[in-house]
């Protein structure tokens, strides 16, 4: 594969324009397109195959007045007074008032909850409550909920600032209160970071520059791409988060490598073109498997079932993809249109930013350390990672998404009218026997009587039948709103759920049939099927990845330790994510909260792929030394002299790029964010950089090697690129010579081309 890639390299160097002006074309091309269909993003949680799914789709089917009217936004707007509403009835009109006059207001709709207690006192308890101190207003608005942007729900943030009077409270919830934010300063704030590594790691600015618009390139093609299947797909705008994140880090990752190499390859002479390939058959076949292993690991995410898991993973996958083309073309393109320029000008003050065999730098000296102590390096990081792990053990699982400016109004109707308010089940029955009366009759007699139900009294059924006067008459289907008592996410709800749906043979013995959906019984459904996929997928993707390492390693040691290790680092990083979100450990997080369902499975997935990048980075030059003739303990030394650098360099980009996503307000980014920005430092630092490492050298040329059986079975990837390694140079560059090359002790015989 080394040879293909070499003369992919090479190709892409000598016809840089061409190459450049495709990449260029792709852009325009999907980014017309985008702009001509206008494709918008989902805002619904969807599980087909679950009973929410079904309730949801007959719910479709049989009520389809009422689901078309859930897909416009009603915002839940509550006022609080503590001298009771009464007190502020004046100012409550005047906000009903403004609140009528918002964009796509349905002005008939909107009531101040004093006015509607006194024209019908059989409502008042559902729009005050805590003794009148707490009122609810609907605002619904004229608008699809996918069309619905950040104006409308500014509009609205500015409408309740202005009647925050007097002592009088006014927060909202849900509806436009749930339209994300542009998108764009967490992904610059990561680009600006991104750059000033790659200054310090290149000492020189056009290099830097070079990754830098390649990740602009590739992350730009992936998200119109995703955008555009927007078009002909049910496409979830809470996916898109991480698949710009994700896409950001590693196309930067990648061009850093390739580029890195191919300053080495070109410090070596012969013609430029030739370094472009070599580089591109070496540090690019480590490219190739990286984004291989972080692609199945993403994209097996789809064997799970669950449309916004699924649509995480190939968008991953897909932003994966499109990096590893953009590394093996668009940057040997970018190199040979900036030519000898390519590593100008220079930065005098930064040391060390192009390995030296006679210069050691803090990453050698580091690895020469480590090989000569191993133990007590090991035993101090694995003792960090279980310190970290301790809290796990308090881990929560839940699907609580209310972002940070909604949790005011989301306490002020907790404390009127129950956490359940705003989560409500929707219990749909159909029957092809006849009527439903029998049916539904019977299920809100069962439902009053359960626990966790909201005002009892108040459940009742509606039917789908004809007459708009009583629908209830001759109707085959039934709609039954069932308000919890606790909250959405919390195991008496979910405990509710299974209890309504645990009448299913009573309901059955009537002749119809029972589902509970809504978003608070999807949430449910998709915690527990998320509970029961996540160790078969942990085995279907560790184990595929553990056999692609033994052949990119040629080795079975060397992947379980990889393995092994990345089983420590996301137990320290669940660990650390539950002390800080759902403990509240050091004040980070104002409002605590379970960790979002997915989260596990989705990092075990992404994490896992990141984790065998550095892996292969690091470890396949320590591998391609120690074929060339050094000792194990050697090769980890030159491992650290050629990829320390530049594997340091790309985890504190990664770092930094997800690390930046906390700034969002959708708490799903945030969350993710910080986990996989501190799953990387766990992986990268201390696993890759220490453990891995340190266990190599205990088990010094065992490490290295396959039982022969095995051997004669495994394809030779030539990860390494022997095959292209002094492709281009002059002869005297191909023979064995000695040089400073830094060893345990000290100089010794090493190949040409290390340096």
């Amino acid at each position: 594969m080394s040879s293909i890639l070499y003369r992919v390299g090479r190709f892409s160097f000598r016809h840089k324009w061409w190459v450049l002006v495709a990449w260029l074309a792709a852009l325009v091309v999907v980014a017309g397109s985008v702009g001509a269909l206008s494709p918008k993003f989902s805002q619904d949680f969807d599980l087909p195959g679950t009973d929410g799914g079904v309730a949801m789709e007959q719910m479709q089917e049989y009520f389809p007045q009422l689901s078309d009217q859930m897909e416009k936004p009603s915002t839940t707007v509550a006022v609080q007074a503590d001298d009771g509403l009464k007190n502020h009835a004046a100012a409550i009109d005047a906000l009903v008032t403004d609140l009528q006059k918002l964009d796509k207001a349905e002005p008939q709709t909107i009531v101040s909850p004093l006015t509607v207690a006194q024209a019908q006192p059989e409502m008042a308890a559902k729009v005050l409550g805590d003794d009148g101190r707490v009122g609810l207003i609907t605002v619904s608005q004229s608008v699809n909920m996918m069309d619905v942007d950040v104006t409308l729900k500014n509009q609205l943030v500015d409408t309740l600032a202005k009647h925050r009077v007097d002592g009088l409270k006014v927060e909202a919830m849900g509806g436009v209160m749930s339209a994300m934010e542009p998108a764009g300063k967490a992904e610059l704030i990561g680009f600006a970071i991104a750059f000033v590594i790659m200054i310090i790691a290149f000492g020189a600015l056009v290099a830097a520059f070079i990754p830098l618009v390649t990740g602009i390139v590739g992350v730009g093609l992936t998200m119109m791409l995703v955008t555009l299947s927007a078009e002909v797909l049910s496409i979830n705008q809470a996916a898109t988060a991480i698949i710009t994140m994700l896409g950001i880090a590693v196309c930067i990752d990648y061009s850093l490598f390739v580029v890195s190499r191919y300053r080495s390859e070109s410090a070596r002479g012969g013609a430029r073109e030739d370094a472009a390939g070599r580089a591109v058959g070496t540090a690019g076949s480590a490219v190739v498997f990286a984004g291989l292993t972080v692609i199945i690991a993403v994209a097996a995410l789809m064997v799970i079932g669950i449309p916004i898991i699924t649509q995480m993973g190939l968008g991953a996958a897909l932003a994966i993809v499109v990096a590893v083309c953009a590394a093996l073309t668009f940057i040997p393109a970018l190199l040979g249109a900036f030519g000898r320029f390519a590593f100008a000008p220079r930065i005098p003050w930064i040391k060390h930013a192009e390995p030296r065999p006679n210069v050691d730098s803090l990453g050698v000296k580091f690895g020469r350390q480590l090989v000569k102590r191993p133990v007590p390096f090991v035993v101090g990081a694995l003792a960090i990672l279980i310190a970290a792990a301790i809290p796990m053990s308090g881990m929560q699982l839940g699907m609580d998404t209310t972002t940070d400016d909604q949790v005011a109004a989301q306490e002020l109707i907790s404390e009127g009218f129950g956490e359940g308010v705003g989560g409500q089940l929707m219990v749909v029955m159909h029957t092809d026997k006849g009527t439903i009366n029998a049916a539904a009759d019977t299920a809100v007699e069962k439902i009053r009587a359960m626990e966790g139900v909201a005002e009892p009294a108040t459940v009742a059924w509606m039917g789908n039948g004809t007459d708009p006067k009583n629908p209830n008459a001759n109707a085959d289907s039934a709609m039954i709103v069932v308000t919890p008592t606790s909250s959405p996410s919390s195991e008496q709800t979910h405990d509710l759920v299974e209890k309504i749906r645990a009448t299913s043979d009573v309901i059955g013995e009537k002749g119809a049939e029972i589902h509970v959906g809504g978003q608070t019984a999807i949430m449910s459904d998709l915690s527990a099927k998320l509970d029961k996929a996540l160790i078969p997928y942990l085995i279907v993707v560790v184990g595929l990845a553990f056999l692609i390492m033994i052949g990119v390693f040629r080795s079975l040691l060397v992947p379980l330790v990889g393995t092994l290790g990345f089983i420590f680092s996301m137990v320290a990083t669940f660990g650390i994510t539950t002390a800080i979100f759902t403990d509240g450990a050091f004040g980070l997080i104002d409002h605590t909260k379970p960790l979002i369902s997915f989260l596990p499975i989705f990092l075990i997935g992404v994490v896992f792929g990141l984790a065998m990048d550095y892996q292969v980075f690091l470890v396949t030059r320590m591998r391609e030394e120690f074929i060339h003739g050094m000792s194990a303990k050697d090769a980890i030394v030159a491992g650290y002299r050629h990829g320390s650098r530049v594997v340091v360099s790309a985890a504190i980009i990664m770092i930094s790029v997800f690390a930046a996503f906390m700034l969002s307000p959708d708490t799903t980014a945030k969350m993710m964010g910080f986990a996989l920005a501190i799953a990387v430092f766990f992986d990268a630092f201390l696993v890759r950089m220490v453990i891995v490492p340190g266990i190599l050298a205990m088990l010094g040329d065992r490490a290295w090697g396959l039982p022969r059986w095995l051997d004669k079975l495994v394809i030779n990837f030539d990860i390494e690129g022997e095959k292209v390694r002094d492709r281009g140079l002059p002869a005297a560059e191909t023979e064995v010579v000695t040089s400073a090359e830094s060893t345990v002790d000290g100089a010794e015989p090493a190949p040409s081309g290390t340096a």
